[in-house]
């Protein structure tokens, strides 16, 4: 009797590993798809290929992630300029890209069955849910979803069900909980769930305060419609220059930060999370358009882009609003135009230069030291600006 295709996001972690075996006693033939955003050193990618081989994967394959990433998430949170509650920077939607990729697989091999490995207690299982459920009708199969009906150790029968069955367990104990991407680093767990100060072992690309180097940093972004396609005059790709912000900036604590979330299913999320390269694309964007966009263009994006970072995070990426948005924010990109000059000493970075053909000067006024308008037309312009405060004053003093 032959199995029936499945096709599942692989990792090479605990859960992903449980997953190919408990599929494969569930009658499916497993195929397994890597998704390669970042975060994964050249040991770790051979792993991940030599651990689907050896738990049976009926075929495996890894995709470069960082082109998609970069185009489908990158430019257009740039152009919104907005981290989630206002700090964090959506490090986790590299999880719409992955699929992306394992929904490509299963057209390839003709089967409408996904699977993967999230748990029933985070923001994961909605964004994998949503965007599948959104791009064609598929079904879900979510094994550690399935176990946590009747086992409350989950992770501990995930193990043992590994060993009895002959597959090795990697003992990599972590104190955190750490996912790390293109994008950055997010980390969770001990002391950090307990509202209680981050230890030492909390730290993962950021350099602490002793081991900034002394002389400052100093580098220029080229932006084009409001993406940024150089670095110091060099034309970079969108994901190789990401990656080189990250570590330049990260040997200067750049990006680091400590936030609690609102969760999508209820919870309070409390993370570490350090984004040298997106901090610093974010600084120097926002110091372009304060610059070249109007007041009112300036006053009215946020709410734009604190709806889409919304959409984004809880799980609506394939929304028809998000897109919506995103044809608002590129349409604010016309202009957005020039160079940026970036300098950090560390700890945090600062737009110190901006050069653009579409600043917004007066030719005859400079804000605070020059003027080509005289007294009576201050004088006229305040007291029609002020006129309905004024008269509420007059009326009811």
């Amino acid at each position: 009797m032959s199995k029936k295709d499945i096709v599942l996001a692989f990792s090479g972690g605990l859960d992903t590993s449980f997953c190919i075996p408990y599929l494969q006693e569930q009658g499916y033939a497993v195929h397994t798809v890597f998704a390669d955003t970042g975060g994964v050193d050249a040991d770790e990618y051979a792993y991940i290929e030599k651990r689907a081989k050896e738990l049976g994967a009926a075929s495996h394959v890894t995709v470069d992630g960082g082109p998609a990433i970069w185009s489908g998430f990158v430019k257009p949170f740039i152009w919104s300029g907005e981290g989630y509650q206002g700090q964090y920077p959506l490090l986790v939607s590299d999880r719409y890209l992955i699929v992306d990729f394992t929904l490509a697989r299963a057209n390839e091999l003709g089967t409408k069955c996904i699977a993967h490995g999230c748990t029933g207690m985070g923001n994961d299982q909605v964004r994998f849910d949503l965007a599948i459920k959104a791009s064609g009708d598929y079904q879900i199969v979510a094994p550690i979803r399935e176990i946590q009906k009747e086992h409350a150790e989950v992770r501990a029968y995930e193990q043992k069900y590994l060993e009895s069955r002959g597959f090795e367990v990697r003992a990599k104990q972590k104190s955190y909980t750490i996912n790390e991407n293109l994008l950055g680093i997010t980390m969770s767990g001990g002391e950090i769930d307990r509202w209680e100060a981050p230890g030492e072992g909390a730290r993962g690309w950021c350099e602490p305060r002793s081991a900034w180097p002394e002389e400052p940093l100093q580098v220029t972004l080229t932006f084009k419609n409001g993406e940024a396609v150089a670095l110091d005059g060099k034309p970079l790709d969108g994901a190789k220059l990401l990656a080189k912000l990250n570590v330049m900036f990260a040997q200067y604590g750049v990006g680091r930060g400590l936030y609690t979330g609102d969760t999508t299913v209820g919870l309070k999320g409390r993370i570490i999370f350090e984004a040298p390269g997106l901090t610093v694309l974010l600084t120097a964007h926002r110091a372009l358009e304060e610059a070249v966009l109007t007041k009112l263009q300036n006053r009215f994006k946020p709410e734009v882009a604190r709806k889409w970072v919304e959409l984004v995070y809880e799980g609506f990426y394939h929304d028809p609003l998000k897109t919506d948005l995103e044809a608002f924010l590129a349409s604010s990109q016309a202009m957005v135009n020039g160079d940026v000059t970036l300098e950090t000493r560390g700890g945090r970075v600062d737009a110190v230069a901006v050069k653009s053909p579409h600043i917004l000067n007066a030719k005859g006024a400079v804000y605070a030291q020059s003027a080509d308008w005289g007294v009576e037309e201050a004088e006229g312009f305040i007291r029609l600006y002020g006129m309905s405060s004024t008269l509420w004053a007059e009326i009811n003093r």
